[in-house]
Formats: C-alpha cells, structure tokens, sequence
C-alpha cells in the first residue's frame, strides 16, 4: 500500500512515515502543498495524509484541485485546529476523514486501514435518480431546474444513496461512510438526516423517492420516487 503524507512538520511527518513503513506500506512525504498536489498528480496511492495549514498551497485547496481533477484517492486530513466548522469545510471540499491533532498512531492506523479498505472507485461526473441530480463537483442538487439547498451532511448522505440506488442500505453502512467508522454518538442520528433529506427532496415535489426497508435499512429508487 502507497501512502502520501503531506505535512510541514517534519518530525511528525518523520514519525508517522516511519510508523508506516514498519507497517509495511511504501510512503513518500511532502512538506507543503504545492509539492504535494503534484506528487499526488503524478504518483498513484492508495490513501493521502492531508494537513490543512500548509505553506504555498493550504491543505483545503489541494483536495479541492485533485476533485476537480477528478482524482479520488481516499484523503485523510490532518489539523491542529479543532471545531465541527472546519470539519465541515473539509468534508465538503472532498476528503473522506479528519483528524485532529494530537492524536495517537495507532487511531491513525485504524482510520488509514479503514479508508483504504472501502477504496476509490470510479465516481460519475454527475449522479443522478429521475430528475433528482447531484453534481459531486460542484456541490449542486437539483429537482428538474429547481435547486436545493444541502448542508455537508446531507450532501454526503444522498451521494452515499445514489451511488447505491435500488439497493437496500443498511444504517450501520451509512454510519460507517457517511459519518465514519468509529463513531459513538446516537445511531439514530441516520434516521434523523433521512428524515432532513425527505424534507427536501420529496416533500416539496410530491416524491418518495427514499424507501425504509423494516428492519434493515433505507433504499433510494433509481427513478427518483
């Protein structure tokens, strides 16, 4: 397994690269973004260790640039910052986690493993279930020519369903890719988004586009309800 770590501290970077390669994976670092986003345009691996507060490019616009250059390896990011704002920002702009510093090696590992366990598969441009449409690119969902507005979490949920449409979803699948893999908060809180999403993409056009399946979970119909 390749891993990329882009970091400026460069004993944290040392530390976790040598963490790594005990582990077995073949790492390369880079200490700023710029170099950074052009390793990782030109190299492939199967996961990157992001930090935000980088020099020359922040960590924010090196996941934004490699989305919009339709590049979807798995990306961890890193931050000495800690608030739901900033984790927002970067879910929304494409990464796949987050991680707040300090943290111990071993979660590192755990949210490394997990990351590359589910992949990068090939992500159409644009998703879509009748005229229900979702532009991952440019953060766009509409109903016909209405547009409607999502916040991150929503966002990420209806993506989840729509790559999944017709399939029956189980909520411990969402929990674990929509929120992660490791978290303890009230697992109610799926029924909660759907019930937000139902809301906004149903209700007002008259649809019932998202199915809850009795004791497994929630499907979304690939003709938009």
């Amino acid at each position: 397994m390749r891993v990329l770590i882009v970091e400026d501290e460069h004993r944290l970077a040392q530390a976790i690269a040598a963490g790594l390669t005990a582990d077995g994976f073949t790492v390369d670092t880079a200490p700023d973004g710029a170099e950074g986003l052009w390793k990782a345009t030109e190299q492939a691996y199967d996961v990157i260790v992001l930090d935000i507060m980088l020099p020359k490019v922040n960590g924010y616009d090196v996941v934004k640039r490699l989305r919009a250059e339709q590049l979807w390896t798995p990306v961890l990011m890193l931050t000495a910052k800690d608030g739901e704002y900033d984790e927002a920002d970067a879910l929304d702009l494409g990464a796949d986690d987050y991680l707040t510093k300090p943290f111990s090696y071993v979660v590192l590992l755990a949210h490394l493993r997990a990351l590359i366990r589910r992949g990068a598969p090939a992500r159409p441009v644009i998703l879509s279930a009748g005229d229900l449409v979702l532009d991952p690119a440019t953060r766009r969902c509409a109903r016909g020519e209405q547009e409607i507005s999502l916040t991150p979490r929503e966002f990420a949920l209806l993506e989840f369903l729509l790559r999944r449409h017709d399939q029956v979803v189980s909520k411990s699948d969402m929990l674990a890719n929509v929120w992660d893999e490791f978290y303890e908060g009230d697992p109610n809180i799926v029924e909660v988004y759907i019930g937000y999403l139902r809301k906004k993409i149903d209700a007002p056009f008259g649809r019932a586009s998202i199915q809850t399946v009795r004791g497994v979970g929630y499907r979304l119909l690939s003709d938009g309800g």
